[in-house]
């Protein structure tokens, strides 16, 4: 109970909750993302992103894998030959 009261009270502090009088889940994020303190909840705490960013980023890992994967094999053909 202490420790969420630590989290929200320094992540109002530190972020735009004072502007808006309201903690927001951007600060807590920005918390957690900034602050080595929080580091730990960086991956239950992530920024929010649009759904179309999330979906650019998969395709281009998709890929960075397959190109990742041709050069693998490329390798592999020639240790075979070898």
């Amino acid at each position: 109970e202490l420790f969420v009261q630590y989290l929200a009270t320094y992540s109002y502090k530190h972020g735009r909750g004072k502007e808006k009088n309201a903690l927001t889940y951007s600060d807590l994020s920005h918390t957690a993302e900034e602050c080595e303190t929080f580091q730990f909840l960086a991956d239950i705490l992530p920024k929010k992103i649009l759904a179309s960013k999330y979906l650019k980023m998969l395709e281009k890992e998709k890929r960075d894998g397959e190109v990742g994967e041709d050069e693998e094999e490329d390798e592999d053909e020639e240790d075979e030959d070898e």
